[in-house]
């Protein structure tokens, strides 16, 4: 498992794939399911592992997280790079720090918290999360205004956070007056990552962001791999092709939870045996919209197996 503290190359050497959570029927994360889930990651180039919205760990609770930390340690593998988070609350972050203090991790994220908060407690929270850890850590912005774009840059000054992941969601990703500000407070993209996928990642990156984060490489990390890698070459005409294959699992994930799909999601293409989803979120059980998941994921793997086979086409429609 990767232990060193995270340099620019780590950012860019891989998609940051975001997996659920596997559980066993009492709600206890599963080595032997969550092994098989980055595997599958692996075999597609994968080698960034973050457990935060989608393994639901704004729900899980800190008498368990030394536990988390040794299957994610378990798991790894030999150059993986595993994040966890810790939060969303301060109280709580805190004590995860102070765990995360004896650890080889090189980072955590902070999942964010949007009530209560304002900008300038969130930089003495991170400065103060960051120093119980002993390393810095990963910010993440969902809601606009979260951190005032000044702010974003003097965390990463004083070295209380390492990168950025930026999940504000906007009709058209490049008229985003908020991530433009950011990015000329910090200025360049080289820290942060697009935060929400593959839909809006090919615009990020064409304004200067490193990398992208992504659910849906769950089911498909060869295809989002080539996506990355194509972004990186310039060519980003081929990789908008390549994102179309993702856009039913995603369009499914926008209007039933994009953490309930990924989920569901996991499970019905064969990859994992994902279990319960976690307290405070339920499974889904509409049988119309677990038909139309299985559909989608098992299209989606299929098309990036087809990417090692060379059997057929990309295309969308394939």
């Amino acid at each position: 498992m990767k232990t060193t503290p995270v340099e620019l190359a780590d950012l860019r050497s891989s998609v940051l794939s975001v997996p659920p959570l596997a559980r066993h029927v009492n709600g206890e994360p599963s080595k032997t399911e969550n092994r098989k889930m980055v595997d599958w990651l692996l075999s597609g180039g994968v080698t960034t592992y973050l457990y935060g919205g989608n393994a639901n760990l704004y729900n899980f609770g800190v008498a368990g997280f030394g536990s988390l930390l040794d299957m994610l340690e378990d798991i790894a593998p030999a150059e993986g790079w595993m994040i966890p988070s810790i939060g969303a609350d301060f109280g709580k972050a805190m004590d995860q720090a102070m765990i995360l203090r004896g650890r080889s991790f090189p980072t955590a994220m902070v999942l964010p918290l949007a009530f209560p908060a304002t900008s300038a407690g969130l930089v003495s929270g991170f400065s103060k999360l960051a120093d119980a850890a002993g390393r810095p850590l990963i910010a993440y912005i969902k809601n606009d205004g979260f951190l005032d774009a000044g702010d974003v840059a003097r965390l990463f000054r004083d070295g209380a956070i390492s990168a950025l992941k930026y999940a504000v969601v906007r009709p058209d990703p490049k008229s985003d007056a908020y991530l433009s500000a950011i990015l000329d407070a910090v200025g360049s993209g080289e820290r942060i990552v697009s935060g929400i996928g593959e839909r809006p990642a090919i615009d990020h990156v064409e304004m200067g962001l490193t990398a992208f984060t992504s659910g849906s490489v769950c089911i498909a990390p060869h295809l989002s791999t080539a996506i990355l890698k194509a972004c990186q070459s310039g060519e980003f005409a081929a990789a908008r092709t390549l994102r179309e294959s993702f856009l039913p699992l995603e369009d499914l994930r926008d209007a039933h939870s994009p953490i309930r799909v990924l989920h569901e999601a996991v499970r019905l293409a064969g990859i994992c045996d994902t279990g319960p989803i976690g307290e405070f979120l339920s499974n889904l059980d509409n049988a119309g919209q677990i038909d139309a998941i299985t559909s989608a994921a098992r299209k989606l793997k299929a098309k990036s197996e087809a990417v090692v086979s060379g059997a057929r086409p990309l295309s969308a429609s394939a």
